[in-house]
Order: C-alpha cells, then sequence, then structure tokens
C-alpha cells in the first residue's frame, strides 16, 4: 500500500482554502475549453467564499475571491473574470509604513485625551462653563487613576496633577470633593443558594433512607 505524505505533495499556496481547491484550480487550468473553465471557475469562487465565510465582511470580498483563484493557479488560469487579473510583481509591493504616533504622555495613567481635554478647557472664557468642565476633567482624572493604578487616591493627588497638566491655568478649591471612586478587589464568589438546596435535599433524603432502612429492621425482628 502507497502512502502519500505532506513531505511529498506540492505546496499549499493558500491553506485557508485546503489542497482539494487547489486540486480544482489545477484541474480548470488544463481544461481545453474556454466556456468550461469559466463555469467551473465561478463554482470554485461559491465554495471559496463557502470555506471562508469572514470574507464577507471585507470590502468588495468578490473581487478578493477571484484574486485568490489567480494566485492559487500561480498566475496561470485563464478565465473570463469580472476584475482584472492580479500580477505576481503587485503581490511582491509592501503596504507602506503608517508609522507610530509619537505623542509624549506626561501620566500614562490619564492618557493623552486628559490632555487634549486640559487644552480645551482653557481656551473657555465663560467661568461657570470653564468651572464645570474642569470639576468633570478632574473626575475623570480620578477615575482613570484608579482604574489604572488599582488602588484608591487622595483627591489632593488630582488636584496637584490637574495644575501641573494645565500649566496652572486650571485649578479648583482644594476644599472640594471628586466624585468617589474606590478600588475593590474581586472576591470570591460565594456558593449559590441552589448549591445549598441541594445539599440539604441530599442530607434529608439520606436521613429518609436511615430511617426507612431502620423500620424495616424492626418489623423484622
Amino acid at each position: 500500500m502507497n502512502f502519500e505524505y505532506n513531505t511529498t505533495r506540492s505546496e499549499l499556496i493558500l491553506a485557508e482554502y485546503g489542497r482539494n481547491v487547489q486540486n480544482m484550480v489545477k484541474y480548470i487550468i488544463e481544461l481545453p475549453d474556454l466556456e468550461e473553465r469559466n463555469k467551473y471557475a465561478q463554482a470554485v469562487i461559491d465554495l471559496m467564499g463557502f470555506l471562508n465565510p469572514h470574507l464577507r465582511d471585507v470590502a468588495d470580498f468578490k473581487h478578493k475571491l477571484w484574486d485568490h483563484l489567480h494566485i492559487i493557479s500561480g498566475y496561470k488560469i485563464d478565465v473570463d473574470s469580472p476584475y482584472p487579473k492580479p500580477t505576481p510583481e503587485a503581490a511582491l509591493v509592501k503596504p507602506q509604513h503608517i508609522g507610530y504616533p509619537q505623542q509624549k504622555i506626561t501620566y500614562k495613567h490619564y492618557g493623552k485625551t486628559v490632555e487634549m481635554m486640559i487644552e480645551r478647557a482653557k481656551e473657555v472664557e465663560e467661568p461657570e462653563r470653564r468651572a464645570a468642565l474642569v470639576q468633570g476633567i478632574a473626575n475623570f482624572m480620578k477615575m482613570a487613576y484608579v482604574t489604572w493604578n488599582k488602588d484608591s487616591v487622595a483627591d489632593e493627588t488630582i488636584l496637584k496633577n490637574l495644575r501641573e497638566l494645565s500649566g496652572g491655568q486650571l485649578q479648583l478649591d482644594e476644599n472640594i470633593n471628586l466624585n468617589k471612586v474606590e478600588f475593590k478587589p474581586a472576591t470570591p464568589a460565594r456558593p449559590s443558594n441552589n448549591n445549598n438546596r441541594n445539599r440539604n435535599n441530599g442530607k434529608n433524603r439520606q436521613n429518609n433512607n436511615r430511617q426507612q432502612r431502620n423500620n424495616n429492621t424492626k418489623q423484622r425482628h
């Protein structure tokens, strides 16, 4: 008996479609009639879409499937594609590097958003609206601090950081109370009432069985 091993098979070009699809594409390439090639190619495209339903979330997923068909064929398949035939050279082109944001953040636990909010608040001239914005920013800073550090924080620390980040332009009264935010470590879950009820029912059944056995023994004697 002859066994076929993966090491002796041809390389899978797009593994997500499997070897059967690749063999079908190879069969289509060798068909002499264009109309027949078109018919089988459309059937394979439908199968490829069925095998990879996530591609339906990709913009113009049909175009993507036809490109994959050409790639699987080694760019040798000759069919009437509704889209331009891709080239091997296009597959070698690397996407342009988008770069990483080079923004310095003073306090990482507050994030860049807080710094942007502070800059906006500094531009507000109306006293009441400015005070409300500063109060909201301070409350948010306290929540962000506790979320990041998993610890409680004094209001004085938040007000001090607010002055630093705003260059002294935004301040709140020292005696002001910010929203209460506390870090509460996760506690182990207590057994549910159902579990307690099940244990009690089990004990009751055991007691009933024991009482029944005692009654039977007395009756025999």
